[in-house]
């Protein structure tokens, strides 16, 4: 944005327009001690001196470069394409407001629709909205359209307890107990078989995850089934999203809508936000989606062209009227997760998945030959695992920082019985050097 200093005839003009003579007068009401205090700067230094400053004082924070990195738990550390940050970074995106009116929007309308149908083809569900804040907000907003398509009728929503912690949090905020009622993780050991013996003629959804928070892949053939003959609807947390580049997509397997977090999709960690909420849903619950979507259509002159579809203006500006009032398009991270769909394409996806895959589990058969140390997964698992350790976690990442690692998730913060069990995570930015280098840091520190 160009620097545009005012005149001397602009000055005059505003001072005209608030009614006063000279700067001075307009500020006669500060005491003339404050006005223009004596302020104690360090001396004037050059362009060249500054920079060196600032460069010394970034080098005191660290980043995930600096360290060999097995933390998810909901945020992972994927490699971005440079193409993307170079593309979105250009103006007519990085500046691109809600596009409402059409005919000067066609750009920012047509990437939002390719965004859609790449990720209903990636969740196998019929269509995608864009956006919410991230993948929390998304599933508190799936209980909530799940409870409207009931009519209300249905106040009762079943939730299990491996669930990433935070998203269970974010639900509760969003529906208060006088509300509704969530239930299914007060027993943080509860299976799915637990879930299904909940589900009667109350139950508006149930929400699962898979592969759930504690990295494991879930069974669930016959669960929609189960769900549906209940009358509820299946609601299911699509996280890490890279999975779906390898797994079954939910929505073969019965999913009545499916959430995720978009993050890992080439918008890289950066620092906790923003984020991108991915929601997506089967096409008989269109008219009860939250968020804005993007339709295809022909002008008068049969002109492929982009609208706003289905929901009014309202939707987004009058609280008394919108579906939902969390409908905010994340454009420029759904644009990033878009581009960086359409750049890897479906083998480059998979490509990323099946490494994620092969690294998680090539690290969890030489941990589990650690003595003292032991994966204690239940069930199969894709990029993210639990091993029991012989010291508390927090001991134990803080041994491993000193060997540059960032170490797992403490599980125990939110699962008391998972005592000294720490989540480990792996993506294709790990090489085999730094697993090799994280099970010898491990095997050194047993005895912390």
């Amino acid at each position: 944005m160009p620097y545009l200093p005012h005149t001397e005839a602009d000055r005059r003009e505003m001072l005209s327009i608030i009614g006063v003579s000279s700067v001075e007068e307009l500020f006669q009401d500060v005491p003339t001690s404050h006005r223009c205090p004596e302020l104690q700067l360090p001396k004037a230094v050059s362009e060249m001196e500054i920079l060196d400053e600032l460069y010394a004082m970034a080098l005191k924070n660290s980043s995930t470069g600096c360290f060999a990195t097995f933390l998810g738990a909901g945020a992972y550390n994927h490699f971005v394409p440079s193409v993307i940050p170079q593309l979105a970074s250009r103006g007519e995106f990085l500046t691109a407001y809600t596009p409402y009116q059409p005919e000067v929007s066609q750009g920012t309308l047509q990437a939002i629709f390719e965004y859609q149908s790449m990720i209903a083809a990636l969740t196998g569900m019929d269509v995608v909205n864009a956006s919410h804040y991230d993948g929390a907000t998304s599933m508190a907003e799936a209980a909530i359209m799940a409870v409207n398509v009931s009519r209300g009728k249905r106040r009762k929503i079943l939730v299990s307890p491996c669930i990433h912690p935070q998203y269970r949090q974010t639900l509760r905020t969003y529906l208060p107990g006088d509300q509704v009622t969530i239930t299914g993780d007060e027993n943080l050991r509860a299976g799915l078989e637990d879930l299904k013996e909940m589900l009667d003629d109350e139950t508006a959804c149930l929400i699962i995850q898979n592969p759930n928070f504690l990295g494991e892949l879930m069974d669930v053939e016959g669960l929609a089934n189960a769900v549906h003959g209940a009358g509820a609807l299946l609601v299911v947390v699509a996280n890490p999203l890279i999975s779906l580049g390898l797994l079954k997509p939910p929505g073969d397997y019965g999913a009545d809508i499916v959430v995720a977090e978009g993050q890992p999709l080439g918008a890289g960690l950066n620092f906790g936000g923003p984020y991108l909420g991915v929601f997506a849903a089967r096409e008989e619950y269109v008219r009860r989606m939250p968020g804005r979507l993007v339709g295809e259509t022909t002008d008068t002159q049969g002109r492929r062209g982009y609208v706003l579809t289905l929901t009014p203006r309202e939707q987004h500006i009058r609280r008394e009227k919108a579906t939902s009032n969390i409908c905010t398009n994340q454009g420029l991270v759904a644009l990033m997760a878009g581009m960086y769909l359409a750049y890897m394409g479906k083998s480059g996806l998979r490509a990323v998945a099946e490494m994620c895959y092969h690294k998680a589990h090539y690290a969890a058969a030489e941990i589990d030959k650690l003595d003292g140390y032991r994966v204690v997964n239940s069930a199969p698992f894709f990029n993210e695992f639990r091993v029991k350790c012989p010291v508390p976690v927090a001991e134990l990442n803080a041994a491993l920082l000193e060997e540059s690692i960032l170490g797992g998730y403490d599980l125990q913060q939110d699962y008391p019985h998972a005592e000294n069990e720490m989540l480990i995570c792996l993506t294709e930015m790990n090489t085999r050097q730094q697993i090799d280098r994280l099970v010898t840091a491990l095997a050194s520190v047993q005895g912390v």
